[in-house]
This record gives structure tokens, sequence and C-alpha cells, in this order.
């Protein structure tokens, strides 16, 4: 029996059929283009079996095989070691090139130079392309080529290459749709990848809410979020159209999306960041790292309504706030003195949009130990900020049904715990 002969797309950060560049270049390969997803052990066995993201990820391709199977197409979806599917796909079938987008973390890198090189031992060329970033690693760098580790400055360099040598096109992918190959495969139920659908569920994401994004960011009670994160860390849109949109809508909503692509490069370049601080000057500080503190701060009953109210949302739904984000985080680090790899670990588990980029800048961000980090010294009062923020209890009520019936006492009095986290930042630092 002859084996058919296939150009091979390979989905990952990149769950979509428009304007998805790796899949507009495979699409125009001179072989048909066989669709395939690979739910990888490697990260599989890390997740609950209920994972909310991999239910987004599932429900995601079913779409896209929904929509392949109107073309005569359909999606193969693989579960096991890539390493051990790759070799199954070169049996199966005639490779003769293969396709798939960028990733930038430090796993991706190493798994896909293996990968590339195992298709060059079978005579397989296979080609890499910039997806899920405007810039990527290298091309927002200082004048002598090293990478920027403070924000501002990487900012107004990308923004100037975005106005002056970059246009942003979308790739119109459906025009080649005809070029899928012609097999049909059958769509697995989730409980043969090993999961079952999770009760929470990512919400759909709304661009309108963008255009007074500066005006509502800052209040949680307020529903006013675009809701865009997980979609972008599973690459179910695109970030050319964010950005073309962001462009003409809203500056500050473009920042938030610089600021994803400066982690993304600051991970790329240090990546010791994933557990290890970048500022190794903060390696001395002896962090506390109690136990008993650490679960009252992950159940949300800390006695701060706004440290609680969000802990509970991140709990409940997989989502939180980002004004939030600062605060839950400052006092993990700061009133518990616990360490922000433990407070990291822990949205890794509960989030959504986890993207450990943004995840490892922003929690480094938080306890100062980053790049371009608020100072040690800066020590958000959760007190102040739900009176900023949250004057009325809106959304603290929402998240705390017992608030009015006489809430528990703070576990750490602000005043105490500042100072005590000053003076151990201060005995820690290395001059």
């Amino acid at each position: 029996m002859n084996k058919a002969k296939v150009s091979v797309f390979w989905f990952r950060r990149d769950i979509r059929l428009e304007d998805n560049v790796g899949l507009f270049h495979a699409l125009q390969s001179d072989y048909p283009v066989l669709p395939i997803f690979i739910f990888d052990d490697v990260i599989l066995e890390q997740l609950p079996q209920d994972d909310a993201r991999v239910s987004f990820i599932y429900e995601s391709l079913f779409i896209i095989n929904t929509k392949l199977e109107t073309l005569g197409s359909s999606l193969l979806v693989k579960k096991g070691k890539t390493k051990k599917v790759w070799e199954i796909l070169m049996q199966e079938y005639e490779v003769q090139e293969v396709f798939w987008n960028k990733d930038y973390e430090p796993y991706a890198i190493a798994r896909d130079s293996f990968i590339a090189d195992e298709l060059k031992s079978n005579n397989i060329k296979s080609y890499s392309f910039k997806d899920q970033v405007i810039f990527e690693e290298s091309e927002i760098t200082k004048a002598d080529g090293l990478p920027y580790t403070v924000y501002t400055p990487f900012k107004n360099k990308w923004l100037d290459n975005y106005k002056t040598n970059t246009p942003v096109t979308e790739y119109n992918t459906e025009d080649y749709f005809a070029h899928f190959c012609k097999l049909k495969f059958e769509f697995p139920i989730i409980e043969a990848i090993g999961f079952i659908m999770s009760s929470i569920k990512v919400k759909p994401h709304n661009l309108t809410q963008i255009k007074t994004y500066q005006e509502t960011r800052d209040f949680p009670a307020i529903d006013a979020t675009s809701y865009l994160s997980p979609h972008l860390r599973f690459g179910t849109v695109s970030i050319r159209k964010l950005v073309l949109w962001a462009a003409k809508t809203n500056a500050v909503f473009l920042s938030e999306l610089i600021w994803r692509e400066f982690f993304m490069q600051i991970l790329f370049h240090f990546p010791k960041v994933v557990t290890q601080n970048f500022k190794s000057s903060y390696d001395g500080i002896q962090w506390r790292n109690n136990e008993d503190d650490f679960e009252k701060w992950c159940s949300g009953n800390t006695g701060y309504p706004m440290v609680d109210a969000g802990m509970r949302e991140l709990n409940a739904t997989g989502y939180m706030h980002n004004r939030v984000r600062m605060v839950v985080a400052s006092f993990l680090c700061k009133h518990l003195m616990i360490s922000w790899q433990w407070g990291e670990a822990y949205f890794a588990q509960k989030l959504l949009d986890y993207d450990l980029s943004a995840n490892v800048g922003n929690w480094q961000w938080a306890a100062g130990t980053g790049c371009d980090a608020a100072p040690y010294f800066r020590v958000f009062n959760p007190t102040i900020q739900m009176k900023k923020f949250d004057e009325k209890a809106i959304y603290v009520r929402k998240w705390i049904p017992e608030f009015d019936l006489g809430y528990v006492a703070p576990m750490v009095e602000h005043a105490f715990a500042r100072d005590r986290a000053i003076a151990t930042y201060k005995a820690g630092i290395v001059k």
C-alpha cells in the first residue's frame, strides 16, 4: 500500500485556521497538508484530570476539526511523547515537509530543535515561522545588539520599528483551504486523552472593551476586561489582528501587548528567570516560606478582603483581575515573606491564561527581584488598594459572601509586615 505524500502543519500555540503564518506557508507547499495536534505527555503529566486549559484546547481543536470536515478534511489528533508521535507519523505517511510556528519557551525550543534534527535525519525539511509575536527575540535590541532589560526603552524601540519598518499584515490562509489533504480521522473523546471536561470555562473575548481600557482597567467590580489573555496564550486569536486593532483604538492596551513581548524576550535571553531571580543580588533574601500562611493565601483567608476576593476568584474561575493580581502577589512576597516561586507555581496551576514568561516576569516584578521591577520598598497596602479601586466593596462582596457578617481579622498587621519586609530585603540584598 502506497503511503500518502504530505506536508504536515503542526498546531501548537496557534489553535486557529485564520491568519496563521505557518499554516499559510504550509498550504502553499507542493503537497496536500495534513494538519496535526499533539497532546504532549511531558506537559500533560503535570496537570490535573479536569484541567480547564486542556478542556479549552480540546474544544478549540474540535472547532477547527468541524471546519476542516466541511472542506473534506480533518485534524489528526495524537497523544504521547512528541518524539514517539513523530516516529509513527513518519512510518504512516511519506512526509515531505513540516511546518510550525515558533515557540520561545525553553522546553519548546529544545523540543523543536530535537524534532527538526530528527526530521532532517530522515531527509524531511522543516520550516518554522514567527506567528505569536510582532517582534521576536532579537528584533528589538539596543544599539549594541544586546537585549533590553528595562521596559520603557524596549517599548519605544518596539513602537518605532512598528511605525517605520514593519508593516503588519494578516495572512489570508482561507484562500488556500483547498490544499488540505482529503483524509478523514476520528476526533477523539477527551477521555481518550486522559482528561475530563472542566466546569471552568474560558470566556469569549470582546474587542469592544479595549476602547475604554485605560478608564476601567483598575476597577475589578467593572466587567470591562477583554478576556483576551487565554485566547492569546493558546493562539485562538491572531496577535497581528489585535495589534492592528489596538494601534488604532487604545495606546494603553497596545502597551500591555508590548509588555507581553518584553517578557517573552527576557525569558528567551535569560532562561534562568524560570526558577531564579533576574537580579542575582536578591538571592540572599531570607524568605519565611511558612506553609500555613501560604495555605491561607491560596484559599483566600488572609483577612484582607481584596486579597481574599482575588484568590477566591482565581480558584473558582481561573481568572483574576490584573489590579488584584498585583495586590495578591505583593501581599504574598512582602506581607508574608513567601518567595515568588511559590506564588508563580500556584498561579501556573490555576490561571486560564498561564503563560510562563508573563507569569515569571510579573511575579518577579511584584517581588522586586526581576528586570524593571517594582522597588523592594514598595509594599502595596491591601486596605488602601481596596478603598481606591473597590470603594463600595462590590467586587469583594461578590467573592466573599461573609464580608458583612464580621470578617476575619487580618493574619498580619500591615505596618508590621511592611517594616519586616523592608528590613529583610535590606539585609538580604548584596550590594
